[in-house]
């Protein structure tokens, strides 16, 4: 029998793909760019914004016998064993397979933002969380046990990560990003990428592009960022995780900047994305994201309008349902109003990632022949060194902690005994569950109470909750009041709810007015500290909130962001002492909840002055972290301090661990621009490194800065690289600066290449 080129491994994928698309029905090719949501709910209780009036009724039978592009979340809709899930996902693959002519099956796609979200599988720290280690190998590593767990039960595509730079920390969707600095985004982000790739598994960057500046801060809002914003702020994360990390595709926006939404805008998806940055990869909807074009954007008429304008914008795949490239796509191509070659389009390279995934081979049928283990030890060894890594001493300015052996612990709040204040919006108890009551977490959560007690079994541990998350009611004051005056210290554990759509005080759709602690929980604080006993304030939340209130009158301040099912033993861990904080704010920490809408990178009008009564000074800064040991930064050297406007230059300094325990630093390197021919941010962080340290021991530093990194958006649009002066800042935090270089760029204005440089390269070395 003769196989058909398509078939043929030996071939180019390319030409494999040519020969499939032309033996192939108009219907056949539509059929491989929509999804399909098996089970979702359409009644308006589902997981995702519009489910129920977005969701259409099809037949599956006779839907499959022209083949299908994807398959929904088949393990993040309901509670399903691992093991029956994979068997159930293999079978309805060879369903498709069965039914279809070529015999093709689904590419299946999960969510995978904190860890697969599925029933069982490990619930690794929120991306904030990620942010604060500054340690992107290890978010890498991550990343490919991520991919390993989804491949292990038929999974091919993650939708994460999530590549939005914060821009107004009240946004509900904070958790879900690395934090306020492209930079830090980019190469995090770019780690994910590529621990998920290397996996076997495809990357989806989001939200593609600008969703996080939404005006106002609230989830799906107008985006009114400006050209330079736009370009210097919200796209270089999607660039570095494109070319360094090697993302496969990528997932429109559901916002509009300037009037164009995302999902209809050529000059974002195909100019940009594919002209320019030369990606060849699959770029997919945001759930009914093209369906929105009609109901909510109102720039279509029509479905099959709605169909039009995002297939020839550069969308090639419907998600997570067909409702727009479906039926009305079909009908508009045959009557002539859109063009088959769209479809074309489309098709090869949805094709073209089946080809690469193996998917067009005979042999594409796995299913696992044995136990599967989402949430093995090893899985949690590695949540819990994430968690331990992203917890942020904010301040301890008494040396309060850490916590003595045998000390009266009064443990107060209403996230210290609740196992899901440790996970976020996309954890799959969060996510999920509370659609299924009386169902298990599937997983071990730690709570902080727990936790400590097992941490310090001589201390005595006394709990009241105090007051709820979110409700105003203070009647349980009282408890915690006497609980705290009877302790020598108290544990006052504080912060967010994690849920969806208004269901929570973080995560998507939950936005907040402003940055005060939720419900009554400022109030217990202060009912707290009136009682004379030191208070140790432990943050588990998914934004920064406003302390000045509390400022100089708390023991300690530690701050975690959401840290995954091992976060309760790493919060311990850091008030015994057996962990060293080492994590560092991947966001600035507001001083008054309404004076700090916006993050760190300000241009001159955007920090304090005499223009206004506003301060948005933040109380502690970005990239701000204390430890238990200390560090000197010492013997600094710097290269050429004058070069050309295409050169480079080396600047070195040695950090050395001056106190009586094991730690680590994060070295940052912020650039200065005195002068430039339009506003720049006083400073904005080009490169970091994480060291850890022995007591004594010392290691030099050396960040290769080249000057692409001092590029940024001109008046006409290009990006450039300015001559003049600049400062290179050796920093602790984007305001606590150890050292400055200064350097001279010479030669004429450069306008930067496709393939300019995005990262400072940093190496580390013995020192004496």
């Amino acid at each position: 029998m003769t196989t058909a080129p398509w078939r043929d491994p030996a071939l180019p994928a390319a030409a494999r793909v040519d020969d499939l698309l032309s033996r192939m029905t108009l219907q056949e090719k539509t059929a491989q760019l929509y999804g399909v949501w098996v089970g979702a709910e359409t009644d308006g209780e589902g997981v995702a914004p519009h489910q129920h009036d977005m969701t259409v009724e099809y037949d599956w039978d006779e839907l499959i016998t022209h083949g299908l592009g994807q398959l929904t979340r088949p393990f993040g809709t309901a509670p399903v064993d691992p093991v029956l899930g994979a068997r159930s996902l293999a079978r309805a693959q060879r369903r498709i397979a069965a039914a279809g002519r070529f015999g093709i099956p689904a590419i299946a796609h999960e969510e995978c933002l904190a860890g697969f979200t599925a029933w069982q599988a490990t619930a690794y720290p929120v991306p904030l969380a990620w942010g604060a280690t500054f340690d992107p190998p290890l978010v890498e590593e991550m990343a490919r046990r991520i991919g390993e767990d989804l491949r292990s039960v038929g999974v091919h595509q993650g939708l994460a990560p999530v590549l939005d730079v914060v821009r107004d920390p009240r946004w509900g969707r904070v958790e879900e990003t690395i934090g306020e600095d492209p930079y830090l985004v980019g190469t995090v982000g770019a780690a994910y990428v590529r621990g998920l790739e290397s996996a076997g598994v495809v990357a989806t960057l989001k939200h593609f592009a600008g969703y996080a500046s939404s005006a106002g801060a609230r989830n799906l809002a107008p985006v009114r960022a400006g050209l330079r914003e736009f370009a210097d702020v919200t796209l270089p994360p999607f660039e570095m995780a494109l070319r360094e990390g090697g993302a496969r595709s990528v997932m429109a926006a559901y916002t509009e900047t300037d009037g164009l939404p995302a999902s209809a805008d050529p000059e974002l998806l195909t100019r940009l994305l594919r002209e320019e940055w030369g990606f060849t990869g699959t770029v997919v909807a945001d759930y009914f994201g093209i369906g929105f074009l009609q109901t909510l954007h109102r720039v279509a008429g029509t479905p099959a309008e709605a169909a039009h304008a995002a297939l020839a914008a550069g969308i090639d795949v419907e998600l997570p349902t067909l409702k727009c490239y479906g039926p009305p796509l079909l009908d508009a191509v045959r009557s002539g109003r859109v063009p088959e070659e769209l479809v074309d389009r489309a098709a090869r390279r949805v094709l073209l990632q089946k080809c690469e995934l193996g998917l067009l081979d005979e042999d594409w049928d796995t299913e696992p022949d044995g136990p599967v283990s989402l949430d093995p030890p090893r899985n949690r060894a590695l949540a819990r060194r994430l968690a331990e890594e992203s917890v942020v001493l904010l301040d301890n300015p008494g040396g309060l902690l850490p916590l003595a052996s045998g000390t009266r612990i009064a443990v107060v709040g209403p996230r210290a005994a609740d196992a899901l204040a440790m996970l976020g919006c996309y954890s799959f108890p969060s996510h999920v569950l509370t659609h299924h009551p009386g169902v298990p977490a599937g997983i071990e959560i730690p709570t902080v109470l727990e936790a400590l007690r097992t941490e310090l079994p001589d201390a005595k541990v006394t709990f009241a909750q105090g007051c709820d998350v979110s409700d105003p009611d203070r009647a349980g004051f009282e408890e915690a009041v006497a609980r705290t005056a009877e302790a020598d210290v108290c544990v006052a554990v504080l912060g967010d709810r994690a849920g969806l759509f208004g269901r929570g005080t973080s995560g998507e759709g939950c936005d907040a007015t402003d940055l005060a602690l939720p419900g009554a929980q400022g109030d217990l604080l202060d009912a707290l500290l009136a009682t004379g006993v030191p208070v140790v304030l432990v943050l588990l939340t998914g934004r920064p909130y406003a302390l000045g209130r509390w400022h100089g009158r708390l023991g300690a301040v530690v701050q975690a962001f959401f840290p995954g099912e091992e976060g309760g033993p790493a919060v311990a861990g850091v008030l015994s002492g057996r962990v060293n904080p080492s994590g560092r704010l991947p966001v600035s920490v507001p001083r008054v909840p309404g004076g700090q809408p916006w993050t760190y990178l300000q241009p001159p009008l955007g920090l304090a002055g005499e223009v206004s009564n506003l301060d948005p000074t933040p109380l502690y800064a970005f990239g701000h972290g204390r430890s238990y040991t200390a560090f000197t930064w010492e013997d600094v050297a710097c290269g050429d301090t004058e070069i050309g406007t295409d050169g480079a230059c080396a600047l070195s300094v040695t950090v050395r661990n001056t106190g009586e325990r094991e730690g680590a630093e994060v070295v940052q390197l912020y650039l200065h621009d005195p002068v430039a021919s339009v506003t720049r941010p006083d400073v904005r962080l080009v490169g970091y490194r994480r060291v850890a340290l022995s007591p004594g021991e010392a290691a030099r530093v050396t960040f290769r800065f080249h000057t692409d990194l001092s590029a940024f958006t001109d008046r006409s649009g290009r990006r450039v690289v300015e001559p003049g002066a600049l400062e290179l800042r050796l920093a602790a935090s984007s305001t606590d600066v150890r050292h400055t270089a200064h350097l001279t760029l010479t030669g004429p204005v450069r306008v930067t290449g496709a393939g300019r440089r995005l990262r400072c390269e940093t190496e580390v070395t013995e020192a004496g």
